[in-house]
């Protein structure tokens, strides 16, 4: 990346993204999920997905981060939903799909992806970060699994009755 600095050209190191992840699912009691379009890829609907910023960064505050980034919705320790957020405990490893592979490292190819749950009501109030999405909606959690274009994600909204009832059984 290149840069200027008092008329000075100066080359900036790239900042790649790291291969560790999460996907937060978020949902109503009625079992209704979240999915965002993003605004790079056309008809890719998916749950709040991000990867860390720093290897120090803890699963749980990147899915914080980025719930509140992508979403405005706020469940850091402290608020009301912190509580609603649950670390499912499952991982799932996958190939970087190779239109964003140019994001992480040379010969990065896989991710692993940390998996949360977040009820929310249903009237929760959705505030998109328009750079990294165009519009969103609410489906029940079916037609949210065949709505998602990653295999997934899809998957994690199938799981959603199983790890709700989990977290009401706690």
């Amino acid at each position: 990346m290149k840069g200027r600095l008092n008329g000075a050209r100066f080359f900036m190191p790239k900042v790649y993204k790291i291969p560790q992840s999460v996907l937060v699912v978020i949902y109503t009691p009625a079992l209704d999920v979240l999915l965002i379009k993003r605004a790079d890829a056309a008809d890719f609907w998916q749950s709040v997905t991000g990867s860390k910023d720093t290897l120090d960064e803890t699963f749980e505050q990147t899915a914080v981060r980025e719930v509140l980034e992508e979403t405005g919705i706020e469940c850091a320790p402290g608020t009301p939903l912190a509580a609603h957020l649950r670390d499912w405990r499952l991982e799932n490893v996958y190939d970087i799909y190779p239109r964003w592979r140019h994001r992480y490292e040379p010969g990065v190819t896989r991710n692993t992806e940390h998996l949360f749950g977040l009820q929310v009501p249903a009237a929760t109030p959705v505030r998109l970060s328009p750079r990294e999405h165009t519009s969103y909606l609410w489906l029940p959690y079916l037609e949210a699994a065949a709505a998602c274009f990653s295999p997934s994600n899809a998957e994690a909204c199938l799981m959603l009755p199983r790890m709700a009832a989990a977290k009401a059984s706690i």
